[in-house]
């Protein structure tokens, strides 16, 4: 009778890691498509940046670049800032972390960067870092 309740629990145990894993899984390709999406757009946006400022080179009375654009960049930057958000995500999924220095996707469960050394902040459920406590050596030195 324990065999049978020994599996039970193991294939009970089996069956929820499957579906988390498959969760997160489904999760990350939703992210990935949205992506996909913005990233369609930028492209999109920088093809009609790209005919204004030939059509300005081909005319005689010459339009200011900056003004003729703006509005698309400014449309780019947004959507860049969407791409970044889902990257977080999908970081955030895979329980990794991005080292602010050296870039390198890390377990977010590690201190310090494997690659470069860099502290790493520690970061809250809603995925804003915190500053870690750094040990207070010189405070003791100062005090001997």
């Amino acid at each position: 009778m324990d065999l049978i309740n020994e599996i039970g629990k193991k294939t009970s145990h089996v069956c929820y890691v499957t579906v988390d894993k498959t969760s997160k899984i489904a999760k990350e390709a939703k992210q990935k498509m949205k992506m996909a999406g913005y990233k369609s757009q930028i492209e999109d946006l920088y093809e009609e940046i790209g005919k204004k400022v030939y059509e300005n080179h081909i005319r005689e009375e010459k339009q200011n670049i900056y003004e003729l654009t703006l509005e698309e960049c400014i449309e780019i930057d947004k959507l860049a800032s969407q791409i970044e958000e889902i990257r977080k995500k999908i970081l955030a999924l895979r329980e990794k972390k991005q080292c602010p220095h050296c870039f390198l996707e890390i377990a977010s469960s590690y201190r310090f960067c494997p690659n470069c050394g860099t502290l790493q902040q520690e970061e809250t459920e809603n995925n804003t870092p915190i500053s870690i406590p750094q040990k207070e050596e010189q405070t003791n030195l100062e005090q001997e």
